[in-house]
């Protein structure tokens, strides 16, 4: 009930405000086990990303988020805990392999899940090297990937603000095609989620156009 309030009410004020123009969404597979791998540039794109696709979609968040204090603070870990956000501590990696475990329960009843494979935003505009976890959902799943390109959004929303900027420029979703992994159940497991990250991440280079770091964000690594 709440999704059908979000996408016949919230969706299109949203889409009203920031008007994301939508590329690929044909790729966007209507059922079936879904992993969404998108760059991060802005605490928004956990809004964009879900407005270019026709589908739900579970996103991992940062347990900050879960933790504000106030009316603002109860109205976010209300909202984000309806539309079925996991949180996660940063740089806790108990808690990271709970909130992917979590994630393969969704992608099993052929949901699709969200995740960020450099593991924080982007602090520069760069795309960093991806953090495994996303090729451990791949092989533990069996699920298709969807890669996505973002672009824009760091300057509705930059890193340390605390409000977007209302009509303001225009963010860019590139939705690229399912990409399939399962050539690689044979390889070593280790080996196996490096190969999948790095595939992944390259594709989403392409869809977004950001300069590759090569090196991981840090900032993932920070509580």
């Amino acid at each position: 009930m709440f999704y059908t309030f979000l996408s016949r009410v919230v969706a299109p004020i949203l889409r009203l405000l920031f008007r994301p123009q939508v590329e690929g969404v044909e790729n966007v597979p209507n059922y079936g086990p879904l992993i969404v791998a998108s760059n991060h540039l802005s605490f928004i794109d956990s809004f964009i990303i879900p407005l270019a696709i026709p589908r739900p979609v579970t996103y991992i968040a940062k347990a900050d988020y879960f933790e504000g204090r106030g009316l603002k603070g109860r109205f976010v870990r209300w909202f984000l805990t309806t539309l079925g956000h996991i949180p996660v501590k940063r740089g806790a990696r108990r808690a990271a392999m709970g909130a992917l475990e979590q994630g393969v329960e969704v992608l099993a009843n052929s949901g699709a899940f969200a995740i960020y494979p450099e593991g924080t935003r982007s602090p520069d505009g760069r795309l960093y090297r991806g953090r495994t976890g996303v090729g451990w959902l791949v092989l533990a799943s069996g699920a298709r990937v969807l890669p996505v390109g973002v672009t824009g959004t760091d300057k509705i929303q930059p890193l340390g603000a605390s409000f977007p900027r209302i009509f303001g420029p225009r963010p860019t979703v590139r939705i690229g095609q399912p990409m399939d992994f399962s050539q690689y159940r044979d390889l070593p497991p280790a080996r196996a989620r490096r190969v999948i990250t790095d595939e992944i991440v390259a594709t989403i280079q392409k869809l977004s156009g950001q300069e590759y770091a090569g090196v991981y964000n840090e900032r993932a690594d920070q509580r």
